[in-house]
């Protein structure tokens, strides 16, 4: 977050922020699943990544919230959460656009 203390005005960002990372989510679902329409090789470890990635996102992110890494306030929460999420999504867009 900012500089500010978070609050009830986190939220419109936090609202943007999730909207964005859906609309990115979207485009890689629908790269990911032009790649295993081939049902080739390359499928197979896409589809093999795909699901290592959920695990590892899973855990890391159980982990930060259990220690309080995320934050203590729920916009925090909420913003860090996306914001790890969407760094993973952009790096995938642009994996699978090559």
């Amino acid at each position: 977050m900012s500089r500010h203390k978070p609050g009830l005005f986190d939220w419109p960002i936090v609202a943007l922020d999730s909207w964005m990372l859906a609309g990115e989510s979207a485009w890689v679902i629908s790269l990911r699943c032009a790649r295993m329409a081939a049902g080739d090789a390359a499928a197979r470890r896409e589809a093999v990544t795909m699901v290592t990635e959920k695990i590892r996102a899973q855990a890391e992110l159980a982990t930060a919230l259990a220690t309080g890494k995320l934050g203590s306030e729920p916009s925090q929460v909420a913003s860090r959460t996306i914001a790890y999420y969407s760094k993973r999504v952009r790096a995938n867009r642009k994996r699978l656009s090559k």
